[in-house]
C-alpha cells in the first residue's frame, strides 16, 4: 500500500489504497469493540514526518489533511464510528504549528479533528525543547485539543535507573507543556524489561518502571515517582489555573481538582535548595526546596 513496499522505513501511501486504508482503520476499531476493547481515539500516522527503522509511513501536511478529508473521516461516520477521537500530528513541537494551520483551516478536515498530538524529540538537532509552539497552537485554536503522545528519555543504559534527567525530562516536559494549554500527558511505554524492551528492532529505551524478567524484580526510576507528582494529585476534569514561580530556579504549575482541592506542582532542577513562598490572595506559606526534587503542594482554599 506504500511506494516502497515495505512496512518500514517511510515511505508514502499510495493514493489507489487510500480509502482502502480507511477502511482498515475502521475494521480495526471495530474488531477490537466486538472483542470488549473500546477505542476512545486514533492518530493518522505516527511521526508522519520520519523515514524510521521501524514501522512508519511519511505524511506531508497536506497528505495528512486530504487522507482525513477525503477518506478517513468520511469513512469513521459512514462505519458509525463519529464518536472516536480523530488525533493528528502526533510528531514532535517543532512543525506543529505548520500541521495545525494546514488541518485546522480547513473547514472540511478540521470537522473531524480532536485535537493534535505531538512528542518531544524535537531536540534531535541539537536544539531544545519548543514548548512555545504548543502554546502558539493552543491561542491559534482554542477549541481545538492538544495531548502529549509519547516521550521517553534516551536511550538505555542500566546503569543509569537513578539518574535525576530521567525523572525531570518528564517534570520539565510536564510543566511547560500544561502550562501552554496541554489536557493531557502520555509516556511512551510505563514498563520495560531489565533491556528497556522488548523491542523488534532494538530500539531500547528507559521507563519508568522496568521489569527484571530473570528475579521478577521491579525497577522503579525517579520518572515514575515525577509522573506520580502530577497523575496522583491532579485528577481527571481538572482546570488549570495560574501558577507562577518568582525564583527562576523553579518551575511549576497549578490545578484546580472538581472537589475544589488545588494541586500546585513545584520542580527545582537545580542542583542548590532554596525556600520560596506560596502565596494565594492574602495568605502565604513559606516551604523548602531541595536541590533537585519535585513536590505537590495540596490544599482547599476557605
Amino acid at each position: 500500500m506504500k511506494d516502497n513496499n515495505d512496512m518500514l522505513h517511510g515511505g508514502h501511501l499510495r493514493p489507489e489504497y487510500a480509502h482502502s486504508w480507511a477502511l482498515y482503520f475502521a475494521k480495526f476499531i471495530q474488531g477490537y469493540r466486538k472483542a470488549g476493547v473500546p477505542v476512545w481515539g486514533i492518530t493518522i500516522q505516527n511521526e508522519p514526518m520520519a523515514t524510521q527503522r521501524w514501522e512508519s509511513c511519511v505524511y506531508q501536511a497536506e497528505d495528512e489533511r486530504d487522507f482525513l478529508k477525503h477518506h478517513l473521516g468520511p469513512v469513521m461516520v459512514q462505519q458509525g464510528l463519529g464518536d472516536v477521537n480523530i488525533i493528528v500530528w502526533d510528531h514532535n513541537r517543532d512543525l506543529i504549528i505548520q500541521r495545525a494551520q494546514t488541518i485546522f483551516d480547513d473547514p472540511e478536515a478540521a470537522k473531524y479533528v480532536w485535537g493534535i498530538g505531538f512528542h518531544w524529540y524535537e531536540d534531535w538537532s541539537g536544539g531544545q525543547q519548543m514548548y512555545g509552539n504548543v502554546a502558539l497552537v493552543n491561542r491559534l485554536y482554542p477549541d481545538k485539543h492538544i495531548l502529549f503522545t509519547e516521550g521517553t528519555p534516551a536511550s538505555f543504559d542500566s546503569t543509569g535507573y537513578g539518574r535525576w534527567s530521567l525523572g525531570e525530562a518528564y517534570g520539565r516536559s510536564m510543566i511547560n507543556d500544561f502550562n501552554s494549554g496541554t489536557e493531557g500527558w502520555t509516556d511512551w511505554n510505563i514498563l520495560l524489561d531489565e533491556r528497556g524492551g522488548p523491542n523488534h528492532v532494538g530500539n531500547f529505551c528507559f521507563a519508568p518502571i522496568h521489569a527484571d524478567t530473570r528475579s521478577g524484580k521491579l525497577i522503579y526510576t525517579n520518572s515514575y515517582y515525577y509522573i506520580g507528582h502530577f497523575s496522583k494529585f491532579i485528577r481527571p476534569g481538572a482546570r488549570r489555573i495560574l501558577a507562577s514561580p518568582s525564583r527562576s530556579m523553579l518551575l511549576t504549575t497549578g490545578f484546580v481538582n472538581e472537589d475544589g482541592t488545588v494541586a500546585v506542582v513545584v520542580m527545582n532542577p537545580t542542583p542548590r535548595g532554596g525556600q520560596y513562598s506560596l502565596v494565594v490572595g492574602a495568605s502565604s506559606v513559606e516551604i523548602s526546596s531541595l536541590p533537585h526534587s519535585i513536590q505537590t503542594v495540596v490544599f482547599k482554599p476557605s
